[in-house]
Parts: structure tokens; sequence; C-alpha cells
């Protein structure tokens, strides 16, 4: 069957994820109503990454199959012109007959939005925390969840996965404007593992925890108390990105980069009132006049001024 590769951005606030479910509005329904109505056919859709409600994607890539080929550009615009308005299809090219966005992907990449300040325009995209935060220890500890590691305390229901296993490429932590942004990106991640990591980190930040707190958690001595932590501390998903999926050939990840900025709130220093000398006022310890300063007053041609200084009002005419 003809087989097409796509990109897709949507803002994930409105929909119930990635995945298409019964009774509910999610990202990949939409898209497979959209590309039925435009092809005339129902396609087969698949994603890369199944994200959860309320997280949004600038890099998901996704499969469409149809009975019959179909001319990308073209498609793709009409397409668009089908989809809502938080959906958008970004790239779609052919790709071989077997191509599988998930099966096939090789690493996947998700940016989280932490902001240090309040913010009315991005707060669909982040997750404001109020108290101060270290981003150094906060890194220390991203640093120390690296490598092929069992994610099962960050993890919903463990026990329903095949395996907990993740070999976890990147961690890190870095500033940006007035964010705090947390790079992961691994083979694969369990459910929910992004956001309850984060929410992890920004325990550390606080220094509720120690960094060490998150190799106990990876190697199983953690505490009752703690484990059960990291679950009430999830991450809420507004802040949660799918950066990018990369394939077979692929470039590396460029450094991490703010999905939706936000700039650092800017510093007003208290304002000093500047007194100017009277005309005619000798400077301190010394000779000499001061000359005023700014242009000199205006007066109106012909107007006779009264003692307080004042144009008096002309006389009528007539």
């Amino acid at each position: 069957m003809p087989t097409y590769k796509l990109v897709v951005e949507y803002q994930g606030t409105r929909y119930s994820g990635w995945q298409e479910q019964r009774n509910a509005r999610t990202v990949a329904g939409e898209l497979r109503a959209a590309a039925g109505r435009v092809a005339g056919e129902a396609p087969d859709v698949g994603g890369a990454g199944r994200t959860d409600a309320g997280v949004h994607a600038v890099g998901q890539v996704a499969h469409l199959r149809f009975r019959s080929p179909i001319d990308p550009e073209p498609f793709r615009r009409a397409l668009n012109d089908e989809l809502p308005l938080d959906v958008h299809v970004a790239a779609l090219a052919p790709a071989a007959d077997n191509f599988h966005a998930r099966h096939d992907a090789k690493l996947r990449s998700y940016v989280y939005q932490i902001s240090r300040r309040r913010t009315p325009f991005a707060r669909r995209f982040v997750w404001w925390v109020k108290r101060p935060l270290d981003p150094a220890a906060m890194a220390a500890a991203a640093a120390l969840c690296q490598g092929k590691r069992d994610f099962a305390g960050f993890c919903e229901r463990p026990a329903d996965q095949t395996s907990t296993i993740v070999v976890l490429d990147q961690a890190l932590v870095v500033e940006e404007g007035g964010l705090i942004l947390v790079r992961l990106a691994a083979s694969h991640f369990l459910w929910k593992m992004a956001r309850r990591m984060v929410g992890a980190l920004v325990k550390v930040g606080a220094g509720e925890w120690r960094p060490e707190a998150m190799a106990a958690l990876l190697d199983g001595t953690a505490s009752p108390s703690l484990a059960a932590a990291v679950a009430e501390g999830t991450a809420p998903p507004s802040g949660l990105f799918l950066e990018r999926v990369l394939y077979a050939g692929d470039a590396p990840l460029a450094p991490p980069s703010a999905p939706f900025p936000v700039a650092a709130e800017p510093f007003l220093a208290a304002a000093t009132p500047v007194r100017r000398p009277r005309e005619g006022a000798k400077p301190a310890g010394g000779a000499g006049r001061v000359e005023a300063k700014g242009p000199a007053p205006r007066h109106f041609a012909g107007a006779k001024r009264g003692p307080d200084g004042r144009p008096k009002p002309r006389p009528p005419r007539g």
C-alpha cells in the first residue's frame, strides 16, 4: 500500500492524547478523519509517540497508508485546510511501503518547559514553579539517570509493562530566558515516565531532595515514602513537548531550545530623582555660574505678564 511519512505539530491542550480512543477527541482521530475527507478513503494511521492528554508536539512523526497513491504537497495543503487550527502537518513525503512510524524509530526526544515566572501568554505551554530552583543541582541529578536503567520507579502501573528497562541517551537541564528546559531522549518512554522525572528533578532543584535521590529511585534502594512522592509530584502535561523522532540516518539532536520561548522578567531599578541646579547657582566649592539645563520657557509674543509670571488675558477687540 502507498505509505507516506508525516511530521505533525499540535497543541495538545484540547485533546485526550495522540492515540485514538472511543468517545474521546484525539490528535490521531482528527488526522484520520481529515485525511479520509481529502482522499475519499479511510487511511491507516500510526504515530511514533503516544503522547498523553494535554501534551504537545513540534516533531511528532506519523505514517498514512492509502489504497491509491496521492500527490504529497497538494494533499498536505488540503489536509491542513481540513484539520483544526491546533493541528498542523508540517511535512509529508512518500516512504517505503513497510515504513512504520513507531517501530522504525530509533530515538524519541522530549523537552519540558519550566517557567521561573508568571506568564499570561505561555501558561498553556509551561509549568510555572513559584519556588526558586537550582538548575545546577537539577542537571547533576539528571546526569545520574543516563544510560540503560530500570525506570519502574518513574512509571505508572509498571506491572503492565513488558519491560521497564529504558536506554536514556540524554538527560539535560539548561536555562533559556525565563525557562528551565529539561530534555529527555530515549529509545522509548514508559507511561508518565518523562513527567515523573521532571517532577522529581524539580524537588531536587527546590532543595527537597538531594541529587542522589534519583539514583536511589533507579537502583531500587529508595524508601517507600520517597517512591510514593514520585507519583504525587508528577509534572503537569502543559510543559511537555515531543520534540523530535529520529530514524536510521537522521542527523543527531541539536542543543535543546524552547519550543515556546519565555523571556526573563525585566529588572527595573528604582528611579532616582535628579535635581537640577537653579539658574545662576554656583557649583559646590567654586566660582562660576551653572547654566540652566533644558529648553528656555516659551513666551507668547506680545503677551503681557502679571506678577505671577502668567500671561495676562488680551482685552476684547472691538
